[in-house]
């Protein structure tokens, strides 16, 4: 069973029954559900997930102290850890009685400074730049099953993503990196014999390949070892992972090296072609770095199309 499905099933039967019973006035301010770290927030779950932190719990994000005080708090906290310690075959923790910082009673203000450097997710247009993608993937993965004052969704709305101006800014970083690296470097290695700074030249392409997918599909880029699992899920672009595998998983063979240089072509046709389909660029070349800067000069804010072009990478 997936853990999201897990967690609801466990909230609605004694979660949601607890709250209503011992906790009425409340019912109408909190938000409970389950986002943050882990991979069951992502749906990306499986068998090897429940070795660790895999457990029927849910997160009950409350507003501040001057909302619901400390002895409420603590009281809420108290109410959870009481919660039935095994539920459809499944152990809950027993590392702390109230849950711990995944599952639990959780300041809302707090999950969101951890995550975005902010109480409330207000960020001006250059914070942008130093919130970790992985952090904003984690503020609005999962799903919510109440809230009905709707302040903690709305939070989550707003960080939805990028606004447009972040969003080419890293486009265009991105995009200046896969040629360096793939169009130019990795040539010039193989040139020189130098098959080890080569494959890292491979390496490079496809981590900045993948950056630019995600951008061109408007969603968060999850931590890096479920890289390759969004990217499949992904609406546009998403059949080039058969080929960025390829890429990384390959040998050295003088074959190999020419089909990567294939591929490496191959792979920057479709990305530029989408940037035409979107509207993102004005370049009519085949070199990735004509694309980055043309994407870059799409920018509107003075100050942002200004920065460095590396910036926002």
């Amino acid at each position: 069973m997936k853990g999201l499905e897990l967690s609801q099933r466990f909230y609605l039967e004694y979660g949601a029954p607890m709250l209503e019973r011992q906790f009425p006035e409340l019912c109408g301010i909190v938000a409970v559900g389950l986002c943050g770290s882990g991979s069951e927030c992502f749906g990306y779950d499986d068998d090897i997930s429940e070795d660790h932190d895999f457990e029927p719990g849910f997160c009950v994000f409350v507003p501040d102290e001057d909302i619901i005080d400390e002895k409420t708090f603590f009281l809420l906290e108290k109410a959870y850890s009481t919660l039935p310690k095994s539920f459809m075959g499944y152990e809950r923790s027993t590392v702390s009685a109230v849950g711990g910082n995944r599952h639990g009673v959780i300041r809302a203000r707090q999950f969101f400074l951890e995550k975005t450097g902010t109480p409330d997710g207000t960020l001006g247009l250059k914070d942008w730049f130093f919130v970790p993608e992985q952090s904003l993937a984690e503020a609005t993965n999962g799903k919510i099953f109440r809230d009905d004052l709707g302040d903690f969704s709305d939070i989550r709305e707003r960080l939805s993503y990028f606004p447009q101006d972040i969003r080419l800014k890293k486009l265009a970083g991105n995009l200046l990196l896969m040629g360096q690296a793939g169009q130019y470097n990795y040539n010039r290695c193989l040139e020189r014999n130098e098959t080890a700074a080569a494959q890292l030249s491979v390496v490079e392409f496809v981590k900045s390949t993948i950056n630019v997918i995600f951008l061109l599909n408007k969603k968060y880029q999850p931590y890096y070892k479920w890289s390759f699992k969004a990217l499949r899920d992904l609406d546009i672009l998403s059949q080039l992972h058969y080929n960025l595998e390829y890429l990384i998983s390959s040998g050295n063979s003088a074959d190999e090296q020419e089909k990567k240089k294939e591929i490496i072509e191959n792979i920057c046709y479709e990305i530029f072609n989408e940037l035409k389909v979107q509207g993102i660029t004005k370049y009519s070349g085949s070199e990735a770095e004509g694309h980055a800067y043309a994407v870059n000069n799409e920018i509107k804010d003075n100050e942002i199309r200004n920065l460095h072009i590396l910036y926002g990478v």
